[in-house]
């Protein structure tokens, strides 16, 4: 039961969004009601990012708004959204807070950030959701000014010296630079909520105890994201989700047979059909090393022996059965796809050997740890001595194809990898931290040259403007994008320059909104993002067994 203190012509309530000012949804009648619609609130142009109200509930009660204007999309691009998925995104849509209120007799005051913001003249929906009794005096909404505690901060930017994988400790840089832990947790919620719950989301239940996380606006299932849907499960403890991806990836994306036999097709429809013919390599490294970090955190025994898993997939990159081999043989480097002669430097994750080596117990120990050292001996040859960048594929030597495409010599989409591979390096390994370190400085001078606020997505390594720009979901421009913005951010890590803060404060502020011509990749900047605020946080780390 929710009672309003309010007049009976309040169902209008036209407010306009001034900054420094809420929106009060301020009703001079008096209603007793489990539900309340307001017609035609006007929320303007900006997108509004807090709450505040001052209500009483006696025993508790959950105060629920919603956005009855908001449309649920029926299409990914030019296709329709599977009604699996619709059922799961309609659940919560709209909603714009959710909010537990603690039992009080009297009036509480409490301002809360919001996620899903409303623009425009909307329609909402206000409600005891739980139907316990709830006075509401009134409700705003407000325009949260940007906070920039890291241009603030007096902390001396200076590297750590040791890894995690020695130390068992991670460095928290949001912490360092004044963010608070409470504004950090809830920033982390968020980018998570957007992916895995969110209106937006990627990640989708299906039966059987399967989920599925989707490229959608290429409408597929790729290795890339659903190994990172594993990493970020493991890293953040959610099981469930863990299981619910590889098992999907099991059925439907596992070879079973030719010389990619038991490798993962690198792309396949959302519902299990036409599967591509080959793998990816950063699906499997991320696949191997998330089920070894399973295999620690969860053990081998709850429905899926997790190390079995991944010392199976350890044999096949190896060729053990007469697969083509993964790790090339001669520069034990990665392919860019299994038998290939040339690599992709945003697949060089040579942290991730190190954990196999510590933790995989598959015989070849040394091995790894030589696929580490060479692999980085190669970054350091394929990115750019000057401005910091790297092409998207290359020679194992580190020298340009020079094949004329468009995708292959330029820093594109794939390159935004390296700046968050490299600070995985230094976070986890800490062995190559004096050229990591004159690495970050010498990418953040070059973007922060471009501009902080309008480096763009796409160069030749030289730092040149490209002659073509590389289309992504149908839209062939050049941006300012979330996805480097975060990844360039979580280089701070590595840096001792002042201008280190300013990345890092730009990517806490960064809004991941449509931009003006319609664009917005949910999918694979919005992992980016989270993935760069796990680093800047210390939440992405080596996951070593439980004692016992």
């Amino acid at each position: 039961m929710m009672m309003m203190a309010c007049s009976a012509t309040a169902l209008l309530a036209q407010a306009k969004l001034d900054a420094r000012h809420p929106i009060n949804v301020n009703h001079k009648y008096t209603a007793v009601s489990d539900t309340t619609v307001l017609q035609q609130v006007d929320f303007g142009s900006k997108q509004v990012n807090l709450i505040s109200f001052r209500a009483k509930a006696p025993k508790g009660a959950t105060l629920t708004i919603t956005n009855l204007s908001a449309k649920l999309p029926t299409r990914w691009g030019n296709r329709p959204i599977p009604e699996q998925f619709l059922a799961q995104m309609r659940k919560g849509f709209g909603v714009i807070a959710n909010i537990e209120i603690a039992a009080s007799n009297d009036y509480q005051m409490v301002t809360l950030p919001i996620n899903n913001h409303p623009n425009g003249v909307v329609d909402l929906k206000v409600q005891s959701a739980d139907g316990r009794e709830l006075t509401l005096d009134w409700f705003g909404f407000d325009l949260q000014p940007d906070v920039h505690p890291a241009l603030l901060s007096k902390a001396e930017l200076k590297p750590w010296t040791k890894g995690g994988m020695e130390t068992g400790k991670y460095r928290n840089l949001f912490a360092e630079l004044g963010y608070t832990e409470a504004q950090i947790d809830a920033k982390l919620n968020e980018l998570y909520d957007a992916l895995f719950t969110g209106p937006d989301r990627i990640y989708f239940e299906l039966p059987d105890n399967l989920g599925i996380v989707s490229d959608v606006k290429n409408h597929d299932a790729r290795t890339e994201g659903m190994s990172y849907g594993m990493m970020i499960a493991v890293q953040l403890d959610k099981k469930d989700v863990f299981d619910r991806i590889y098992r999907w990836a099991k059925k439907y994306m596992q070879m079973k047979d030719g010389n990619q036999k038991g490798y993962f097709a690198w792309s396949v429809k959302p519902d299990g059909s036409n599967p591509a013919r080959g793998a990816a390599a950063d699906g499997e490294l991320y696949f191997i090393t998330s089920l070894i970090f399973a295999s620690n955190r969860w053990g081998n025994d709850t429905g899926i022996n997790y190390l079995k898993e991944a010392q199976d997939l350890l044999d096949i990159i190896m060729g053990k059965d007469g697969q083509l081999r993964l790790i090339d043989e001669k520069t034990n480097l990665i392919a860019f796809v299994p038998g290939a002669n040339y690599t992709d430097p945003s697949y060089h994750l040579p942290a991730f050997y190190e954990v196999w080596a510590k933790y995989a117990n598959d015989g070849r120990a040394e091995y790894w740890k030589e696929c580490a050292r060479v692999s980085r001996e190669y970054l350091h040859k394929s990115i750019h001595p000057v401005t910091g960048l790297n092409p998207d594929y290359n020679n194992f030597d580190g020298s340009l194809m020079k094949t004329g495409r468009t995708l292959g010599d330029a820093f594109r989409y794939d390159s935004w990898r390296v700046p968050m591979n490299i600070t995985l390096d230094y976070s986890w390994s800490n062995v190559d931290r004096e050229w990591q370190t004159d690495y970050g400085h010498r990418l953040q001078n070059f973007l922060y040259k471009e501009g902080i606020d309008s480096f763009l997505d796409q160069y030749n390594v030289d730092g040149t403007t490209v002659t073509d720009t590389l289309s992504a979901g149908g839209f062939k421009e050049l941006r300012h994008t979330p996805g480097f913005i975060a990844t360039s951010a979580a280089l701070s890590m590595v840096c001792e320059h002042a201008k280190a803060r300013e990345f890092v404060d730009r990517f806490w502020n960064n809004r991941h909104d449509v931009t003006p011509s319609g664009y917005k990749d949910a999918y694979y900047e919005g992992i980016l993002r989270l993935f760069a605020f796990m680093h800047l946080s210390g939440r992405y780390q080596v996951i070593e067994p439980k004692k016992k």
